[in-house]
């Protein structure tokens, strides 16, 4: 059985809704080796469970790839394209956690992402930011993460040279969720 190390001030086992509106997805990749362009997805849903412990939770995500946002429209639109992330095909990227684990207080979710039609497994990086009162009365979850991926791996930009866009991007979520009421 696997046990916490790590007190979670105010943690709630339940079921979480992703706010997307208080919520973050975004991305960094370096450009031409010596600067970095950041991004965002626009739009992003879905569930939290928090089980009895931590390490029975889970969690299950949907991005749209047409919401990427880098604030310039035309990278917006290369970005969009057959050249990346191909959105008129594969319209969403998903996560599907399969594990939450723990390593000297630190956590770690596991998991499957699906993004531009290849599936890779994936470990972010966790902080819970805690559990708190919204001023409706409801519960509210807030976690940040971080992973890195490959584009090669995602089949993501195959003709784009590692020298114009990075192989390397870092994407960053802040997460805040709101729990379903019985």
């Amino acid at each position: 059985m696997t046990t916490s190390t790590t007190e979670i001030p105010g943690y709630t086992s339940g079921t979480w809704d992703i706010d997307p509106v208080h919520s973050n997805v975004t991305f960094t990749v370096r450009h031409l080796g010596v600067s970095k362009v950041r991004g965002r997805f626009d739009t992003v849903e879905g569930t939290i469970v928090t089980g009895d412990t931590v390490h029975k939770s889970s969690v299950t995500a949907t991005i749209q790839a047409t919401g990427v946002n880098t604030n310039n429209e035309q990278r917006d639109g290369h970005i969009r394209s057959a050249d990346f992330l191909d959105a008129d095909t594969h319209q969403t990227l998903t996560f599907a956690s399969t594990g939450v684990r723990e390593d000297d207080g630190e956590f770690f979710i596991d998991g499957d992402l699906t993004l531009h039609g290849v599936t890779k497994p994936v470990t972010l990086k966790a902080e819970i930011g805690g559990f708190g009162d919204h001023p409706s009365g409801s519960k509210v979850l807030g976690v940040s993460a971080k992973t890195e991926i490959s584009r090669a791996a995602f089949e993501v930009g195959p003709t784009i040279p590692g020298a114009v866009v990075s192989d390397k991007i870092t994407i960053e979520l802040d997460i805040e969720a709101g729990q379903q009421q019985a």
